[in-house]
């Protein structure tokens, strides 16, 4: 018994990587599947039919049921075939685990209008046309889990201004979907993923060390370890179970064997005036109020933070696992 039993699910971008293992977790878990896969270059470029087709084939050679799919998710009415098949598949459609996605990296005083569009096609529209298209099967089932892929990078990567505009993009979608579908039993939730994928391959500083010290990529020195693309998928079963039905409009995070759940956005400070305000007030009272220890951007230190707390700030829950929360 599995704890998707009886479920349909599509995963796009499911071909490779962290998509792969989600759905092959889906499967083990008792779910159908819709493995989705165009099979591109990591800047979107090509067509293969072999990364989903594989997929398939294990899943189906472990007793699983699936099946392949090779539209591009940034095309409308694609993304819409694909739930399509789902449901004419498997009967229904459950579970959709929005993963597609390309890079291509630019710093913002660089980058091409075409490389722009691009990113924010396959990730941003990609992601709302195949979440668009299940919604309607959804709110007709009154039953969903929404699952997208956002990003540490939305938080202020500097050379991927494309990448982190859709990712943060995809954050806001699911909370509009949250809010909007919570009365129909369907939730939305983002998570931002990690793992040694061929994104990570393509760093020519990570593949060139990897490749001296090992002679292997870093995508395959990481099977079995912190880096392993797998070690998303569980989380994302148990956000697509039935179970996780109260959990919805969240960020959270796979870093490795640590999972996170990010604070919501909330007010941190305020000022008012009982009539308009003045450029002159707010050069007064800004330096001590709104702009008092801000910091700067968010840029990559979630994850260090989390490395830098000392054993005692854990508490020990059992066999191994621990827990920590903001004081």
């Amino acid at each position: 018994m599995g704890i998707l039993d009886g479920r349909a699910a599509l995963v796009t971008g499911a071909g490779r990587g962290i998509g792969r293992g989600i759905a092959m977790l889906l499967a083990r878990e008792g779910a159908a599947v819709v493995v989705n896969d165009l099979g591109t270059s990591l800047a979107g470029e090509g067509t293969d039919a072999g990364p989903a087709q594989q997929v398939v084939n294990e899943i189906r050679a472990a007793g699983g049921r699936a099946a392949a799919n090779t539209g591009s998710v940034a095309d409308f009415e694609a993304g819409a075939q694909m739930v399509e098949q789902c449901c004419d598949e498997f009967g229904r459609i459950d579970i959709v685990v929005n993963v597609a996605g390309i890079l291509r990296d630019r710093m913002i005083f660089n980058m091409t209008e075409a490389e722009w569009d691009a990113v924010i096609a396959v990730h941003l529209k990609g992601t709302f046309n195949v979440t668009r298209a299940a919604s309607v099967r959804m709110r007709a089932a009154g039953y969903g889990r929404i699952l997208s892929m956002a990003s540490g990078s939305a938080y202020g990567a500097p050379g991927q201004p494309n990448y982190a505009a859709a990712k943060n993009g995809i954050i806001g979608l699911m909370w509009s979907c949250a809010n909007a579908l919570g009365r129909y039993g369907i939730t939305a939730n983002s998570i931002l993923p990690s793992g040694a994928t061929r994104m990570i391959d393509s760093i020519p500083t990570r593949r060139q060390q990897a490749l001296e010290q090992h002679g292997k990529l870093p995508s395959e020195l990481a099977a079995g370890t912190e880096q392993d693309p797998d070690n998303v998928a569980p989380l994302v079963c148990y956000l697509a179970s039935e179970e996780a039905g109260h959990i919805t409009g969240h960020v959270f995070g796979a870093w490795g064997y640590t999972y996170i759940v990010m604070e919501q956005p909330r007010v941190r400070a305020a000022i008012a005036a009982a009539r308009p305000w003045t450029v002159a007030e707010l050069r007064r009272v800004m330096p001590e109020t709104l702009n008092a220890n801000l910091g700067g951007p968010p840029g990559s230190g979630l994850r260090p933070r989390l490395r830098e707390l000392p054993a005692d700030a854990w508490t020990a829950l059992d066999d191994g696992l621990r827990y920590w929360h903001e004081p």
